[in-house]
């Protein structure tokens, strides 16, 4: 779930910034009236580097676990309210011109807003999360820090694993 909304997340940012945020028509002197616009990357700077880190908060979560996947989480999700912010910031609904891009300048910042709440809701499923999910490099931890495992065929190979026959000493073997 939250590897799924910090993708989700860092897609929406970087489409936002890819589209116009503002126009408006300037004079252009002998070219005559035309149209000025500026993308979600140049009004708001934050855009492509918030969703950067989300990527990034993707491999974080994969790799951590325990306390240092909370502090992550709320790394990401103080991200998400920057982005949804950004997205918010000095938007306008009313008083357009004719012939201006509306429609675009209205979703680039409604993208922006809807992948602050998907790094947010990313980053808080984190933080909730933190000791549950499976973290790289688990299998690998002192056998006093990992699991039991209880699946019987898993039993075998870890034994295996070891070096142990696991057909020795009560194990399941055939006569």
């Amino acid at each position: 779930m939250m590897v799924v909304a910090l993708l989700l997340g860092a897609l929406a940012l970087w489409g936002a910034a890819k589209l116009t945020w503002y126009a408006e028509f300037r004079d252009g002197g002998v070219r005559g009236t035309v149209l000025y616009r500026e993308t979600g990357e140049q009004r708001a700077t934050a855009l492509v580097p918030l969703a950067l880190l989300a990527l990034a908060g993707v491999a974080g979560l994969i790799a951590t676990g325990g306390w240092a996947r909370r502090v992550l989480g709320a790394v990401l999700a103080l991200a998400g309210v920057a982005a949804g912010w950004a997205g918010v910031a000095g938007a306008r609904f009313t008083g357009w011109a004719d012939g201006l891009p509306v429609t675009q300048m209205l979703l680039g910042r409604g993208l922006a807003v809807l992948g602050g709440i998907l790094v947010a809701a990313g980053g808080l499923a984190a933080i909730k999360g933190a000791g549950r999910g499976a973290r790289l490099g688990a299998k690998y931890a002192a056998p006093a820090t990992r699991k039991k495992v209880r699946d019987p065929d898993a039993e075998l190979w870890e034994a295996l694993s070891e070096g142990e026959d696991p057909t020795e000493g009560g194990g399941r073997h055939s006569e």
